[in-house]
């Protein structure tokens, strides 16, 4: 009876969180957004353009639950997991490696992926989940080297949401590649907080973003999500320049956006979608996307090239050839 009503509770609870679409067809994806959830313009809107052109090009429907208060990432799972009508499971985000992993494992006919999969050495992944991870250091380490190169103070930032290895791949690597173009480069650094809250707090990514900047950075890099907002606020208020992450927001700040570190998220999210559905679907492994796949790059067109002078960017060009060569060798930690 108690367990009963803590899942007629549960599904009080996902029912006003739960966003449908198209919900009479039958190959239906679900998927559980990060901290911040749609429209953080970053992270979660990537895997969201994923899920959009799925249902374009494949004809799929599909559901996502919003990280909304009282839902838990294990229960949203769940939820979708126990119907027969959702054919994969997305988790958007490295905090769903241990839900998944242990979902994956107590639903062995289900099909599930997770963005951002934390790899454990030696540690073998149940044969119906796929875990997606990006080599972000390579597209850190390029915009590291871009951001020092254009640096006229000889210091720049770096903000990021939720202090943990991932994110602190993100600053090594990005702090490594602004010195390896200049080593007498300084490089600011700052964290919004220890826990997922610290992904959406735009209100502290200004405050860390104008300590930066008041302490001569001219460019911030931030690996954040909503609360790299805040950055941008900072850098429209003070005229400097930022750096944004996941997707290409020169949209949030036109002017002030030097350039994004991009991932494939949303390429990443419809290449599953489409082995699923055309049966080609294989587990227990570890897909990982980099500079040589595409997988990350920065942004250089119309809107952002007048910031990035000829001679920077044939540089930093030079140094992706030297990463994909394996000529160069990546800190990310």
């Amino acid at each position: 009876m108690r367990y009963f009503l803590i899942t007629l509770l549960s599904s009080f609870i996902f029912f006003s969180c739960t966003k449908q679409h198209d919900t009479a067809g039958k190959f239906k994806v679900g998927l559980v957004f990060d901290v911040g959830g749609r429209g953080d313009k970053s992270f979660n809107d990537a895997a969201y353009r994923g899920l959009e052109k799925a249902k374009q090009e494949l004809g799929i429907e599909f559901e996502y639950i919003e990280p909304g208060a009282g839902v838990d990432r294990e229960a949203a799972l769940r939820q979708f997991a126990t119907r027969q009508d959702i054919k994969i499971i997305f988790g958007i985000g490295f905090i769903f490696t241990d839900e998944i992993t242990k979902m994956a494992s107590e639903f062995p006919d289900k099909k599930f992926a997770c963005v951002d999969y934390t790899v454990t050495p030696n540690k073998q992944l149940p044969q119906n989940l796929v875990g997606l991870a990006f080599k972000e250091e390579e597209g850190c380490f390029l915009i590291g080297a871009l951001a020092s190169l254009t640096s006229k103070s000889g210091t720049i930032g770096f903000v990021g949401g939720m202090e943990s290895p991932l994110i602190k791949k993100f600053e090594v690597s990005y702090e490594a590649g602004a010195k390896y173009v200049k080593p007498e480069i300084k490089v600011l650094k700052g964290y919004a907080g220890v826990t997922g809250d610290a992904f959406k707090n735009p209100g502290k990514g200004k405050e860390l973003a104008l300590s930066q900047y008041n302490q001569n950075a001219d460019i911030i890099f931030h690996a954040s999500g909503v609360t790299g907002l805040g950055v941008f606020e900072a850098a429209r208020e003070l005229k400097k320049l930022a750096i944004g992450v996941d997707s290409d927001q020169n949209d949030d700040a036109p002017g002030f956006i030097l350039t994004s570190m991009i991932k494939a998220i949303d390429v990443s999210v419809f290449e599953v979608i489409k082995e699923v559905k055309e049966n080609k679907f294989q587990g227990g492994r570890v897909e990982t996307f980099g500079l040589k796949t595409n997988g990350v790059d920065y942004i250089y067109n119309d809107k952002n090239k007048n910031l990035i002078s000829d001679e920077t960017r044939k540089k930093v060009e030079e140094l992706r050839k030297k990463i994909i060569d394996g000529q160069i060798q990546i800190p990310i930690q």
